[in-house]
């Protein structure tokens, strides 16, 4: 992870935990995904608190206000209590019965596709199984499937990255290993991180390394490249067609791996009221802080209930799916989310509002690639002397949108009395 476990220890947990003699790891060493499961979650859902209340294997496949669809009003709606459908893992569906609902599904199952348009290319879907998204096991349980073969990765975020670098390594010690990486855009405008500016160490250095090998030409990269179709040859090799400036180029590889970022599963709740972004799809009140073409800054201030706020009453995304399409999550954030929202439902609205977190910058602007004509309102802040929008910010305005600010003050009004 790019954040040491300093970063990812919320809390409440923290005191759940100490409290049945827990030994927690070094607030300083950068965990795994391994790591957080076995030494953090685990232990979690063991706790006296926890115990009896998780359901694994469990799949929510519908949620609703019981006796009110989506397009029925009526006086008892914001009364009625939310109904899921669950199903198991033997296709079994139950309803249970829930006087509030907080949404922390995630987005990893729910990719974005290699097509250019935001749509799958014609001839992605039927060449699946040569086809990954996320970020494989290339040096473990997978490498023999990318040893010795040509792979394509395509995406410019850290997930990308981080599958370029696991193929190069690879490489070193498994000849024929070749490693394509196609962008959308030009190599000139790709960022790669803040680097050294970016509070989060390793999350810095991945992005000077992955900069490192397209410089020392360790990876052929395609920018811009932007995927119209994929097929297979006549050999079983994946025949990649996109676009490169005014030209159509055609890409041979034996594999390819997809770090296109991610999108939020929505289907499940259709007969839910949402209000969402119609670009970023957070919630109007959050997708300001967090949409790239708008928000200067990775770095996004610490946010609760008020931001996340739908029409449906006691109904929240929280997590890495409140961010809709938007990159840059950490996992602190959800953590101060959910604290926020858990006090809104309780009735503590003072504690709602709170800020409780602090959290680290990213070093990079978005600003750094965006045309010239980009405005200094762009970046939420007035311009600072340092150059550098991420850096230590003056006052915001009560009123600047871009911040969400006056949004949490409309949204406050609403709040119960």
């Amino acid at each position: 992870m790019f954040s040491p476990w300093r970063f990812n220890i919320d809390p409440t947990v923290r005191d759940l935990l100490d409290a049945e003699g827990w030994t927690a790891p070094d607030p300083e060493v950068y965990p795994t995904g391994a790591d957080l499961m076995e030494r953090y979650l685990t232990p979690l859902a063991a706790t006296a608190a926890l115990r009896g209340r998780i359901r694994t294997g469990a799949r929510v496949v519908g949620i609703a206000r019981r006796d009110h669809g989506r397009l029925h009003d009526g006086a008892g709606r914001d009364a009625a209590p939310f109904v899921l459908h669950v199903a198991a893992p033997d296709g079994a569906v139950a309803a249970i019965a829930a006087s509030a609902v907080i949404d922390c599904s995630g987005t990893w199952h729910t990719p974005n596709p290699a097509g250019a348009h935001g749509m799958p290319a014609p001839g992605e879907a039927a060449n699946a199984k040569r086809i990954a998204y996320g970020i494989p096991d290339v040096l473990g349980a997978e490498r023999e499937t990318y040893a010795g073969v040509t792979t394509l990765v395509v995406g410019a975020g850290h997930s990308a990255m981080n599958a370029v670098l696991d193929l190069v390594e690879l490489a070193k010690v498994a000849p024929g290993t070749h490693v394509l990486w196609a962008f959308r855009r030009p190599l000139g405008a790709v960022n790669f991180g803040g680097g050294a500016r970016d509070a989060l160490a390793q999350r810095g250095k991945l992005g000077e390394r992955a900069h490192a090998l397209v410089e020392a030409g360790a990876v052929t990269t395609l920018a811009p490249f932007l995927i119209d179709h994929v097929a297979a040859d006549a050999g079983g090799a994946l025949a990649v067609t996109g676009r490169q400036g005014d030209r159509t180029t055609t890409v041979r590889a034996d594999r390819m791996i997809v770090a296109a970022g991610f999108r939020p599963d929505l289907s499940f709740l259709r007969e839910i009221r949402l209000s969402l972004d119609p670009a970023v799809e957070a919630t109007p009140a959050l997708a300001p802080l967090i949409d790239p073409n708008l928000h200067s800054c990775g770095t996004v201030r610490p946010h609760g209930e008020a931001e996340l706020r739908h029409p449906e009453a006691g109904f929240y995304i929280a997590g890495m799916k409140s961010y809709g399409r938007a990159p840059t999550f950490l996992l602190a954030t959800g953590h101060e989310q959910v604290r926020s929202v858990a006090a809104a439902l309780a009735g503590d609205w003072a504690a709602a509002r709170e800020v409780r977190l602090e959290l680290p910058e990213t070093g990079v602007c978005s600003t750094e690639r965006r045309p010239e004509t980009a405005t200094a309102a762009a970046c939420c802040t007035p311009e600072t002397p340092q150059g550098v929008c991420c850096a230590p910010k003056p006052e915001i305005a009560a009123d600047a949108p871009c911040c969400g600010t006056k949004a949490r003050k409309d949204l406050a009004q609403a709040e119960p009395a």
